[in-house]
């Protein structure tokens, strides 16, 4: 998918740290919320895309640059395309990444061999994404694989239901897959999308609800998407004016610990996935607020090519410092 983002607009964007102003901000709010039809009503009006200016809303933070990491579900058409995974981690590597996080599958590898050829690479496998496991075997598999790539971190990517008890029973097996894994050095989390915090499951009840009330904050710590949360936050009402505030207030509200950040941008006309720092989010603000461990570059649907999304995103991260 391509938003009209060239190569070098959307890394000069990137590198300058540019992103659209606050009123444009509330525009693409606006029509993300409300549709295009209710924007005109709302008498909110369009404005150009603003540099950043030092000291305000989008000044500078520094981000380590070992905590920069990358979802490789970002660049998934490249690893099962051209120029396949080999390559294609070869060019993650070469940017500077000095990790990954794991998704679909080991490309062909077992466990062993990948944490080698990331070896040969410089670069590690420290957290990844899996699904609930189907039974004891399987969860032992998956936590075995993660402590011989040398993981810290095990994230379930994304739960669905209409059913209070459903997420109820999620909360409990995620709970007793946490406790497990502990026993293998590992922390085990939740990543969200926007539907935990919209969906209502009765008399105003939500997955979020749940899911933060019921998981033992002393085994599951948070990875929260920063795409979704604004999005939920715009989608709801309740952060329409301010998603970055609703996203602190989610952060700061959540009894578990928010260890790690997936930093990927919203396009503020169509709501879409975008390049960090080519879209609307102010990420400085909310890194301001809150610190993580691990801060992951996605991209769900890249604005030019998988891997040029993961140059955009390094130099984004890179350049906030």
């Amino acid at each position: 998918m391509c938003y009209g983002l060239d190569d070098r607009k959307a890394l000069a964007m990137a590198r300058a740290g540019r992103a659209p102003s606050r009123r444009a901000m509330l525009r693409g709010a606006a029509l993300g919320a409300l549709g295009a039809g209710a924007l005109a009503a709302t008498g909110v009006a369009a404005a150009p895309t603003a540099q950043a200016r030092p000291g305000g809303g989008w000044g500078r933070v520094r981000i380590p640059r070992n905590r920069i990491s990358i979802q490789l579900y970002t660049v998934r058409d490249a690893l099962n395309g051209d120029p396949g995974f080999d390559e294609s981690l070869r060019h993650i590597a070469g940017l500077g990444y000095p990790r990954v996080e794991q998704a679909l599958g080991f490309f062909g590898r077992t466990a062993e061999e990948l944490r080698d050829f990331y070896r040969e690479l410089g670069i590690r496998a420290t957290s990844s994404h899996n699904d609930l496991s189907e039974d004891e075997d399987a969860l032992r598999t998956k936590l075995r694989d993660a402590r011989t790539l040398g993981q810290s971190y095990l994230n379930v990517p994304y739960l669905d239901s209409d059913d209070a008890d459903e997420w109820r029973r999620f909360a409990e097996r995620m709970n007793n897959e946490a406790a497990k894994a502990r026993r293998y050095g590992l922390r085990y989390g939740y990543h969200n999308h926007a539907h935990e915090f919209t969906k209502d499951l009765g008399g105003g009840l939500t997955p979020w609800d749940i899911l933060t009330g019921e998981l033992d904050p002393r085994l599951v710590h948070l990875e929260i998407d920063i795409h979704w949360t604004v999005t939920a936050g715009i989608e709801s009402g309740d952060g329409v004016d301010d998603p970055e505030q609703y996203t602190i207030d989610v952060i700061r509200s959540a009894p578990q610990r928010v260890l790690q950040f997936h930093v990927k941008d919203r396009d503020p006309e169509t709501g879409d996935t975008s390049d960090p720092g080519t879209g609307m989010i102010d990420f400085p603000r909310i890194f301001r607020a809150h610190t993580v461990r691990e801060y992951i570059v996605e991209n769900d649907t890249p604005d030019v090519t998988p891997l040029h999304s993961a140059d955009v995103g390094w130099a984004y991260l890179r350049g906030l410092r």
